[in-house]
């Protein structure tokens, strides 16, 4: 492999104005192809074989105009200078009903002075608007353009803000800001770590190719797959830590071979055969990773996976050919328009400060060792207390419509009413006579209402084929609420003669979500470290290596679970990321800061995907320099201290540059993309400092020539994937590669 990505890098640098016209303008056609003709998002959460999407399912079959999820918009209206049923009122109500039956699609208006339509105070109503034939993946248009009808409501001072019977997972996340703060964070690092302007902006353009390509793929896909509305956003995420991470670690070998004389085309070739290898291997490991999602059971878990995997795979394609085509563009231009206040700072691939780190750790494994076992360990304690839960409205920003939604119908109705359950009945008998009405009807409703923790029940609705029997019902708890999970499994649990009971709804459906998530996550977490460890085994011919690795990921992903638990789960500093408190929260000022969030039970499994395939990247880096140090010279010691003295800079820029994309992240309004900016900012700032600065290299030095073991008959029947490449200063010591074949044997 290493031969064939030499000759790669070798090509792309002496064709370096073709191949940078292929890349541009491939990212200027699939931008603009995104733009003029965008794939459609998928608000799709169902998961089939659960009793909910069983619900749904039926809900489906003749209940009539709005009963299908994603068919029916409220307008919740509110009243704050008198009662809605003022003469005035109703009929600037009525003008706004009239209005909405004229939006396409719409074919029932059910107004607010109907029964259980009013608030007990009377200043707060819903509309209710059913709609049939319209794309359920453009609700957000929908509503926005139903929202505008309601205007003449508005004209009287009367509040009237949109709710729809989307779930928190379906809320479309737009990118910008945070992005542009991620960038700018990245340059300053780069300038900062390389001195040159030139230098550091060839990490950014390569990114941001990476990223225009990788999204423009993404949105087309749309017209193809169910794309979920959060794909856009981590791929971004993703891509622009890794795209940055990936041409970073290529350039910093690159200057360094220049820095020693070797000519231009020469150094390409020698970088992209060595440090282009471990960006191959690296990227394969956050695919391996991302991809076993697929195995989650959760189809949008197992979408966002594979399609956030595109932004990786070109982030490793511009790597290995677009960075070097820039290389041989600039040629020593690379060092150019240096920075006078960083003389020349980032010349070298190597730092004085990390190597005498990596001497003074290689002198003490055992004390370094166990401080950072117990480091780690208060680290990730606090990951016993995470609570999953349902991430719902009122957690969302204040200002939005989710949350303005959220309250009103909280202070009208009580806190159910935002996350009514849908209790539908298969019967196993047909019903044709429906006057007077069927004791199936009544005995269900009054099943249902004597359920604990039940608040109001409406009247049942029979299909039209007599099959199935709806109920509507509202709990006391809200939706985020663990009480309201268990009314949903004693409704559930309900034995009705002659009926299936089956539930429905934003509560059933998040949590048979976590049910099936619980219950595949040892599968997905077998697999992601199975796979990676072998990659690893291929890679380094090791099984010590490939088994330490995968250990010590898990250890990094422990400190992130454990900083997520202390700021949502005990809610030590929740504010401070920028959420604001739930609704009924106390309004002191403690409170603004501190306060329990639940996690959505799906965050976890995908923040270990995401999490384990990146801290391989530097497990990766780290592991071939140490090994290409110990082929020179044999010495396990020396090898270490070495390889962390060269990898210290890069991999600690690297880093920072990963956690300020993922910090500024966290300055999105929307709760899951705050929580996924902690965990990966913290995991990956815990990885990159104790585990690769400290635990491994202290691992290493105690395990001596045992890291590179490897039985006699494994060796045999590995294939040859050597990804630290043919360096001509390894080549120089041949003879040394024996101490390599003595430690195997």
């Amino acid at each position: 492999m290493s031969g064939l990505l030499g000759r790669l890098g070798d090509w792309c640098a002496r064709h370096g104005r073709a191949v940078l016209a292929l890349w541009v303008i491939a990212a200027v056609l699939l931008t603009a192809g995104s733009v003029l003709f965008p794939g459609p998002v998928s608000n799709n959460v169902s998961i089939p074989g659960t009793d909910a999407q069983r619900a749904h399912d039926l809900m489906r079959e003749g209940f009539g105009a709005g009963l299908d999820p994603g068919g029916t918009v409220q307008i919740v209206l509110y009243s704050p200078d008198g009662p809605l049923t003022a003469q005035r009122r109703v009929r600037a109500v009525h003008r706004a009903m009239d209005r909405i039956r004229q939006v396409p699609h719409v074919v029932e208006v059910e107004t607010p002075y109907r029964v259980g339509g009013l608030a007990p105070s009377m200043e707060i109503g819903l509309i209710t608007v059913k709609m049939e034939g319209h794309d359920n993946s453009k609700l957000a248009e929908n509503t926005k353009r139903l929202s505008a009808a309601a205007e003449p409501v508005r004209r009287l001072g009367i509040e009237a803000v949109p709710a729809d019977s989307s779930t928190p997972a379906d809320k479309e996340i737009k990118t910008g800001a945070s992005e542009a703060i991620g960038v700018v964070c990245a340059l300053l690092v780069l300038l900062f770590a390389f001195g040159t302007l030139v230098a550091a902006m060839i990490p950014i353009f390569t990114a941001l190719v990476s990223i225009a390509t990788g999204l423009g793929v993404i949105s087309l896909l749309g017209h193809i797959v169910d794309v979920p509305k959060q794909a856009s956003i981590m791929a971004t995420m993703i891509g622009l830590g890794v795209g940055i991470d990936y041409a970073l670690f290529l350039l910093s070998r690159h200057r360094k071979l220049l820095a020693d004389g070797v000519p231009v085309h020469e150094a390409v070739r020698r970088v992209v055969a060595s440090s282009g290898g471990a960006v191959v291997f690296a990227g394969g490991t956050v695919v391996i990773a991302l991809s076993a999602l697929m195995l989650a059971g959760f189809p949008l878990l197992r979408t966002l996976g594979w399609i956030t995997g595109i932004s990786v795979v070109c982030a490793v394609l511009t790597s290995v050919t677009l960075v070097p085509a820039l290389f041989g563009l600039l040629g020593h231009r690379v060092n150019a328009l240096r920075l006078p206040f960083m003389g020349r700072r980032g010349s070298h691939g190597s730092s004085s400060g990390w190597a005498s780190l990596g001497e003074w750790v290689a002198r003490r494994p055992w004390g370094v060792l166990v401080l950072s076992v117990v480091v780690l360990g208060a680290l990730t304690a606090p990951a016993l207390a995470l609570k999953l839960g349902s991430l719902d409205d009122g957690y969302a920003d204040r200002g939005t419509d989710q949350r303005r939604s959220y309250e009103l119908l909280h202070a009208g109705f009580g806190p159910g009413m935002n996350g009514p359950l849908v209790v539908v009945a298969d019967l196993e008998t047909r019903i044709v006579d429906r006057e007077p009405e069927p004791a199936m009807l009544r005995i269900l409703k009054e099943r249902v209402a004597d359920v604990d923790g039940m608040a109001h029940v409406a009247d049942p609705i029979l299909n039209d084929a007599g099959t199935a029997v709806l109920v509507r019902a509202v709990t006391d708890y809200a939706p985020s609420d663990p009480r309201a999970l268990e009314v949903v499994e004693d409704v559930r649990a309900l034995r009705i003669e002659g009926a299936t009971v089956h539930v429905g709804g934003e509560v059933a459906a998040m949590a048979d979500a976590g049910a099936r998530i619980s219950e595949r996550t040892p599968l997905v977490v077998g697999v992601v470290v199975l796979l990676s460890a072998l990659l690893l085994l291929l890679a380094f011919r090791s099984p010590v290596v490939a088994f330490k690795a995968a250990l010590m990921n898990l250890v990094s992903l422990g400190a992130a679970f454990g900083a997520l638990s202390l700021v949502f789960s005990m809610g030590l500093g929740s504010g401070l990321v920028g959420m604001d408190p739930p609704v009924g929260a106390e309004s002191s000022y403690l409170s603004t800061l501190f306060f329990s969030v639940p996690i959505d039970t799906y965050i976890p499994l995908m923040l270990f995907a995401v999490l384990f395939g990146l801290s391989m990247d530097y497990e990766v880096f780290l592991l071939t320099a140490v090994r290409q140090s110990y082929v020179r010279h044999g010495d396990n010691r020396r090898a270490v201290a070495e390889g962390l003295g060269s990898t210290g800079r890069v991999i600690t820029s690297a880093a920072l540059i990963m956690v300020a994309v993922f910090v500024a992240f966290i300055a999105y309004p929307d709760p899951m993309v705050k929580i996924f900016g902690v965990g990966l900012a913290v995991a990956i700032a815990v990885d990159a400092t104790i585990i690769r600065g400290f635990l491994v290299p202290a691992a290493m030095v105690l395990l001596g020539r045992f890291n590179w073991w490897c039985p006699a008959w494994l060796d045999r029947i590995l294939p040859n994937l050597s990804i630290e490449g043919n360096d001509e200063e390894a080549e120089a010591e041949e003879p040394s590669r024996e101490l390599v074949g003595a430690a195997r044997g």
